[in-house]
């Protein structure tokens, strides 16, 4: 008898245990199938070098949990706070072992339905759902089904010749292999810059080559671009000791006389091409979404050069009702710009997805609280969320939380408080047809300078300068229908902390000014009239 389930869940990572933990919490009929002896087999291979780049500051001056989850990377959202990642490690930068281990304890404490050794090798489409398929032809069924599988093969830039060079997946990370051999890295990533480093010592000459610039994540906010921690080969290029750091499309690789010879057209330099030779050639150019298992009506459209599945603002596929993806392959929604490609980022996703699955599937609304309208109300919400949230401060203008202005009672303008929702969705689904909600989220600011670290900044008295904070900082928009009416900027704040009058006021004041418009007899007419009709 094949067996049926609600939801199948595709992949034991992090991005699986967090569904499969929701919808266990909820007493929902699910089932992860797992190709692998243990959950989190990617992190059991990689990164190559095992250092973790996801922060695990365990010391932060503060004893709120919710809180303390901004600078924990690690931990996945429960109610246990022994299954928090500080008790596995206490270094900043962990290793990827101890992630392993967490996920591993976190799938048993919690009895997640996991089955492991399950290659699954076909997804079809059915009148009920789905259909998968595994090695062994076990064939399991379900209403739905969440792909959580991750990024697993690599990707291959289409490059003539390129299947002379030499993966990051596989190759000897053996230093001493490396030893007075010319280099040649493709990919200015993480991955790639770790290569460097670590063949800096033994090699002759290290390139690191992409047809684009550099890009810190200092600079953009985004922590997949390149890290401090892996950045000390630049002093080796900007020191002339040998290494360099190239922006050039490869055009071609050929062998010749025992080397391989890389024809480059430089990005900055008139059109200008040039062969150089090189002993090794490594592709670090990072992965993609493996989309071979999925057949016919199953298989989801793609995205960003085929590395992503393409989907809704609910995470749903664009082209298979039903199919919903989770953890890193999230990001194609907000590709290098906000964190949903990290365990600190998805976890939030995961939970909002979990939310909208239980409101769309099973009839429950989602997670809100009542409140009344009013400018101190609304004030004090706002104030709680920004110095404490760590869903919008983790995921900074891509989750919001949204003060729904739902009715009228006597006397009153009425709402509810609903958190940490994907803001393009509550635009354009869940308060498409509202007459006024306010999106609260925290979002770096726009500058136009070309050092980071010299950032000419407001004066921070002058609230009427807030919208230039280029930090972190808290802002309020008003919306009618997924339009903007209005919105407020908080100033910056050096400690993210915005209980001081000069923060406080502003925001009372836009409150009162916007609350004044929904005050008119029409708006509560209609609103009283809405909520009747509700």
């Amino acid at each position: 008898m094949t067996p049926h389930h609600t939801t199948l869940i595709l992949g034991a990572g992090a991005a699986g245990l967090q569904m499969a933990y929701y919808l266990t919490q909820a007493e929902q009929s699910c089932l992860v199938l797992e190709s692998g002896a243990a959950p989190g087999t990617f992190f059991s291979q990689y990164p190559r070098h095992r250092k973790l780049i996801s922060i695990n500051k365990v010391h932060t001056g503060f004893d709120d949990a919710e809180k303390n989850l901004r600078w924990d990377w690690n931990s996945l959202l429960c109610n246990d706070e022994a299954l928090r990642f500080k008790h596995y490690s206490k270094k900043y930068w962990p290793h990827a072992d101890d992630l392993v281990r967490y996920l591993a304890d976190f799938a048993a404490e919690h009895a997640l339905p996991v089955r492991y050794n399950t290659d699954v090798t076909r997804v079809e489409r059915t009148p009920q759902g789905f259909a998968v398929t595994d090695a062994q032809g076990q064939r399991f069924t379900a209403d739905r089904l969440v792909v959580a599988t991750g990024v697993r093969r690599p990707y291959i830039p289409p490059i003539a010749g390129i299947e002379l060079c030499e993966n990051y997946s596989d190759v000897n990370v053996d230093p001493e292999t490396f030893a007075n051999q010319r280099v040649l890295i493709l990919g200015k990533g993480n991955s790639g810059f770790e290569m460097a480093e670590l063949l800096t010592e033994t090699t002759a000459l290290i390139h690191v080559c992409s047809p684009n610039p550099i890009k810190m994540a200092w600079a953009t906010h985004h922590v997949g671009h390149l890290r401090a921690v892996n950045n000390n080969f630049l002093d080796t290029y900007q020191l002339k000791t040998q290494n360099g750091v190239l922006d050039a499309t490869v055009q071609r690789i050929a062998r010749r006389n025992g080397q391989l010879v890389a024809t480059m057209a430089y990005t900055h330099a008139a059109g200008e091409t040039e062969d150089i030779a090189y002993d090794r050639i490594l592709v670090c150019t990072g992965f993609r979404f493996d989309a071979s298992i999925f057949a016919g009506e199953a298989r989801p459209e793609l995205c960003i050069h085929d590395r992503f599945p393409a989907q809704t603002s609910a995470w749903e596929s664009v082209n298979v009702p039903g199919m919903y993806f989770a953890g890193t392959l999230m990001q194609a929604r907000d590709f290098k710009k906000t964190s949903s490609g990290f365990i600190h980022g998805f976890r939030y996703n995961v939970r909002a997805l979990f939310q909208l699955l239980q409101a769309r599937h099973h009839g429950r609304a989602l997670p809100s609280r009542a409140m009344p309208i009013t400018a101190e109300a609304c004030t004090q919400a706002v104030l709680a969320a920004v110095n404490r949230s760590s869903a919008i401060w983790q995921q900074f203008g891509f989750l919001a939380d949204v003060i729904h202005v739902s009715g009228a009672g006597p006397g009153q303008v009425l709402g509810r408080y609903h958190e940490a929702l994907p803001m393009d969705h509550v635009h354009d689904t869940l308060m498409r047809h509202s007459d006024d909600y306010f999106a609260i989220t925290l979002e770096y600011g726009q500058h136009k300078a070309r050092e980071p670290f010299q950032i000419q900044r407001p004066d921070s008295r002058d609230a009427g300068q807030a919208e230039r904070s280029a930090f972190l900082h808290p802002v309020i928009r008003h919306c009618r229908r997924g339009q903007v009416l209005a919105e407020q900027h908080l100033m910056e704040h050096l400690e993210t902390d915005w209980t001081q009058a000069h923060h406080v006021q502003p925001l009372r004041a836009f409150f009162e000014r916007q609350l004044a418009k929904l005050a008119s007899a029409d708006t509560v007419a209609e609103l009283a009239e809405t909520c009747t009709a509700a």
